[in-house]
């Protein structure tokens, strides 16, 4: 595995670095004081060692333990990674034309994902998103709505994610919506099942070879 300095596309948004730290730290601030009852539970036990984050190599996440309609993070290559237990109800409103008709790419054809998760749920098992958790625009965090309530951040929210920084958004598959800032899906990283219930992120599936250097942006 390459280290944390992923490899980048032409026409990737390359931000001075400091800009984003100030990004980073801004978003999770704004998360902190503005949407208590929906942070992402951050699970130290699910993230690997340092030794492995500083090599840059695969990680593995036993997603039994993540409840369903919650979300945990985790890091690989210094991204932070969305894994998200979707339930049956987030599922069935991911295929309705309620949210795809808000959508900018509801097919994915743009290529910010693995032809493995190139489909409606952008994953390899539906109740289970994996995604990159940074947005498409200039790189802040979005925060976790995962449904509808009196913290959702605009009216008519269908669940998913919402960037403090300039309002962009994403439904719970990482679609971006039409007419907000990003132009781009949420990217997938490469990741696995090594059985039923442990994923690895950083390897993609025995009968791929996709490359993640290949997608449009981060």
């Amino acid at each position: 595995m390459a280290d944390s300095a992923s490899t980048t596309a032409p026409g990737t948004h390359l931000e001075d670095p400091s800009r984003r730290d100030f990004l980073y730290i801004a978003t999770a601030t704004v998360g902190a004081v503005g949407v208590v009852a929906t942070l992402v539970p951050l699970v130290s036990q699910m993230n690997p060692d340092a030794s492995t984050l500083a090599a840059g190599g695969p990680v593995e996440v036993d997603v039994s333990k993540i409840a369903e309609n919650s979300q945990i993070v985790v890091y690989w290559r210094q991204h932070p990674i969305f894994i998200f237990h979707r339930s049956q109800q987030t599922l069935t409103e991911l295929q309705s034309s309620q949210d795809t008709s808000l959508l900018s790419d509801p097919n994915s054809e743009e290529p910010q994902q693995a032809p493995y998760a190139t489909n409606w749920h952008r994953s390899i098992q539906p109740q289970y998103g994996v995604l990159v958790g940074i947005c498409t625009h200039l790189g802040c965090i979005p925060l976790f709505y995962p449904s509808p309530s009196s913290t959702s951040p605009v009216p008519n929210w269908p669940g998913g994610y919402f960037c403090p920084c300039h309002g962009s958004k994403y439904d719970a598959a990482g679609r971006v919506f039409a007419g907000v800032p990003a132009p781009y899906n949420l990217a997938v990283p490469p990741y696995n099942f090594v059985n039923a219930t442990t994923i690895r992120i950083g390897d993609n599936p025995a009968n791929s070879t996709w490359d993640f250097g290949s997608i449009l942006q981060l």
